[in-house]
C-alpha cells in the first residue's frame, strides 16, 4: 500500500491524543483530521495546554512512533464501539450520530488506544515519520458557539525532522512575506476600525501598482474583443429575487436600505442593496438591446467593486475583505462558438498570469452535481467544450466529477507561488440558470429566438486579493513593471538637487515613476531607505556625475552598476520593463 501525506498526517493525530491522554489526567477527545498541511486534534481537559508543553508531548509522540505498533482497521457493532469508547462523551455523542445514519461503524487501533475512524491510516506507526506541535487554540465543540470550547492542538508531519525544518524555515519565510506586514512597511494599504473591518484603503504606493494593473488588464482585454462597462453599486431588491441571489446568498449580502420613492400618494418604500456579484448587471447591458447571432459572442469586461458581509474570523488581511474589486466578465455567445470562446478564454489566462510572474498553471474541471439545472445535453456539451480547451491549450487539469455549481460545469485554475503554495486564480463557469431567469435570447439564423450560452469568467479574481498575493510571491520586491517607485535619484548634496530634478523630470518624461531623496541624511541613509524600501533602481548623483553629465547607477538585484548617460539608463529601463 502506498503511504500518502494524508495517512501519515491523520495517523499524526490518532498519536497525539494518544500523547496527550498517556500524560495529562482526565482528558476527553472529540476528533483530529488530517489538513492540508498537518492535521489538528481537539481536547477537553482541565490542564490549559500551552507551548511550554509541547516538547513532553512531542517526545511521547516520538517514543509512540518508535514502537512499531500496527494501525488495525475492524468494522463493529454498536454495542462493542460503546465499550471501547467507554467514557470519552464527545466519542459516544459521535457514536451516535453514525449509528443514527445507519454507517458502518469503522475503528482503528493503535496499541491501546483505539479510535473510531474511517480511515485511511498507515499501516504501523513508525511510517508516519516526524511530528512537530504548532500552536493550540480554542474551538467550540461541533463548531457551536453555544457548545463548551475544547483546546485545539495542531500539529505537522515530515518523512524525517529534516522534512519539517524545512518546512518550518518555508513557514518563517511566509512570515517574512505577509502581506499584512510589507503593506504597512511599504506604505501599500491599511485596513482601519475607524471605516470599518476588511474595507481597504489603497495608499498611493499601493495605488500606482493598482493602476499598473488595470492599464494592463484594459489594454489586453480591449485586445481580447471585450467591451468594457461600468455598472452600479446597488441594485433593487427584485433584481436580486430575480437573479436568485436573494433566495441562495442573502447571509453573504449586507442588510438591504429602504428609500422613499415617488411623492404624495405615489410614495412607496423601494429596497436596494449593494451588489455581491456584477453578472445581473451585464445581463442588463445585454438586454439593453435584442441581438442577432450576428452580433455574437458578446463580451462584457468590469473591473467591478462587489460588496460582501464577511463574518468575523474569515477575515484575513486582503485575501478575504468585505468591499472588492472583481476581474469580472461574462460570454454570451451561441452554442457553436462556444469552444472556441473557452479556448480563448484559457488561453487567455495563461498568458495574463504568465505576465505576473506565475507560469505553473494546474486546471480543474468540475462537471454536473446532483442537482442541477439546465438541459443535460446542454451539460455534456458545455463540459465537453471546456475538457477539449483545457487539452487544446496543453494545461495540466484534474477532474472533479460532480465538483459543478448547480448552474453549470466550470473550470478553476490554481497558480503557485515563489514558495509553492497554491492559491486559486481563474475561473470559468457556465450558467444555465441566469438566461433561464432573465429570458435571455439572440435571434438565430432561422429567424426564431434562441438561448443564449453565458459564460462567468475571471483571469485575477479580487484585485485585493490577487494584489496580496503578488505582495508574498515577490515579498515586496516587484518587477519593475509594477514597482510604485521605479527610480529613486539620490543627491549627494544640496548642491547637486538641481541637477536630480532634471534627471527625474527626464525618467517621468520617459513614463518611470520617479522620486527624489530630498533629505538631509548622508548617502549611507538614503541608500538603506530606497532598499528597504525595494526600489528596483536608485540614481546617485554627486559633483563629479554632474561634471561629466552622467549618473551612476545601482541595481537592487545587481548591485553598483557603475556610471553611465541618462539616455542609456532609459534605454535600459526600458528593455527591461517590457521583457
Amino acid at each position: 500500500m502506498a503511504i500518502t501525506d494524508e495517512m501519515r498526517r491523520h495517523s499524526a493525530a490518532h498519536l497525539t491524543a494518544r500523547a496527550v491522554m498517556n500524560l495529562f489526567d482526565n482528558v476527553q477527545v472529540d476528533i483530529g483530521p488530517a489538513t492540508d498541511d498537518g492535521f489538528y486534534y481537539d481536547f477537553d481537559l482541565e490542564h490549559r495546554l500551552s507551548p511550554e508543553d509541547f516538547p513532553k508531548i512531542e517526545a511521547e509522540v516520538a517514543r509512540l512512533i518508535a514502537l512499531d505498533e500496527p494501525f488495525v482497521q475492524k468494522d463493529v457493532s454498536v454495542e462493542e464501539a460503546r465499550e471501547m469508547l467507554a467514557g470519552q462523551k464527545y466519542k459516544l455523542e459521535r457514536l451516535a450520530d453514525v449509528e443514527a445514519s445507519g454507517e458502518v461503524i469503522s475503528t482503528y487501533t493503535v496499541g491501546d488506544y483505539a479510535e473510531m475512524c474511517r480511515g485511511p491510516h498507515v499501516e504501523r506507526s513508525s511510517q508516519i515519520g516526524a511530528v512537530k506541535l504548532m500552536k493550540v487554540a480554542g474551538s467550540y465543540y461541533r463548531g457551536d458557539e453555544k457548545n463548551k470550547m475544547l483546546q485545539r492542538l495542531y500539529g505537522i508531519v515530515g518523512k524525517d525532522q529534516a522534512e519539517i525544518d524545512a518546512y518550518l524555515a518555508k513557514l518563517e519565510e511566509a512570515k517574512r512575506r505577509d502581506h499584512r506586514v510589507l503593506g504597512r512597511d511599504l506604505e501599500l494599504f491599511t485596513i482601519t476600525d475607524s471605516v470599518g473591518p476588511g474595507l481597504a484603503h489603497w495608499l498611493p504606493r499601493g495605488s500606482r501598482i493598482r493602476v499598473a494593473i488595470e492599464d494592463y488588464w484594459r489594454k489586453r482585454h480591449y485586445e481580447a474583443g471585450y467591451e468594457i462597462v461600468y455598472t452600479p453599486h446597488v441594485g433593487k431588491s427584485n433584481l436580486w429575487e430575480t437573479s436568485g441571489h436573494l433566495s441562495f446568498y442573502k447571509e453573504g449580502m449586507f442588510p438591504c436600505m429602504k428609500v422613499q420613492e415617488g411623492d404624495g400618494n405615489d410614495a412607496y418604500i423601494q429596497e436596494y442593496y449593494v451588489k455581491p456579484m456584477n453578472c445581473p448587471f451585464h445581463i442588463q447591458c445585454y438586454q439593453f438591446k435584442k441581438h442577432s447571432y450576428r452580433d455574437l459572442p458578446v463580451r462584457y469586461a468590469e473591473l467591478g467593486t462587489v460588496y460582501r458581509y464577511e463574518k468575523d474570523g474569515v477575515r484575513h488581511g486582503l485575501f478575504r475583505v468585505r468591499g472588492f474589486t472583481q476581474d469580472d466578465a461574462h460570454i454570451f455567445c451561441t452554442p457553436e462558438q462556444i469552444v472556441q470562446e473557452i479556448r480563448d478564454t484559457v488561453n487567455f489566462a495563461k498568458k495574463m498570469l504568465g505576465k505576473f510572474g506565475f507560469t505553473e498553471v494546474q486546471a480543474y474541471l468540475s462537471t454536473k452535481p446532483e442537482k442541477a439545472v439546465g438541459d443535460p445535453e446542454r451539460w455534456e456539451q458545455a463540459t465537453q467544450s471546456l475538457r477539449a480547451a483545457l487539452e487544446a491549450e496543453g494545461l495540466n487539469y484534474e477532474v472533479d466529477e460532480g465538483g459543478g455549481a448547480f448552474y453549470g460545469p466550470k473550470i478553476d485554475m490554481k497558480i503557485k507561488d515563489a514558495l509553492g503554495r497554491p492559491w486559486q486564480l481563474g475561473t470559468v463557469q457556465f450558467d444555465f440558470n441566469l438566461p433561464e431567469r432573465f429570458d435571455l435570447t439572440y435571434v438565430g439564423a432561422d429567424g426564431k429566438e434562441h438561448r443564449p450560452y453565458m459564460v462567468h469568467r475571471a483571469l485575477l479574481g479580487s484585485i485585493e486579493r490577487f494584489f496580496g498575493i503578488l505582495i508574498e510571491h515577490y515579498a515586496g520586491a516587484f518587477p519593475l513593471w509594477l514597482a510604485p517607485e521605479q527610480v529613486r535619484v539620490l543627491p549627494i548634496t544640496d548642491k547637486q538637487l538641481e541637477y536630480a530634478k532634471g534627471i527625474q523630470s527626464a525618467l517621468k518624461a520617459a513614463g518611470f515613476r520617479c522620486e527624489i531623496d530630498t533629505s538631509a541624511e548622508k548617502l549611507g541613509a538614503k541608500i538603506r531607505g530606497g532598499t528597504m524600501m525595494k526600489v528596483p533602481y536608485m540614481v546617485i548623483v554627486g559633483g563629479k556625475d554632474e561634471a561629466a553629465g552622467v549618473v551612476s547607477v545601482r541595481s537592487r538585484a545587481e548591485g553598483d552598476k557603475g556610471q553611465m548617460k541618462l539616455e542609456e539608463l532609459i534605454a535600459a529601463l526600458n528593455a527591461e520593463k517590457e521583457g
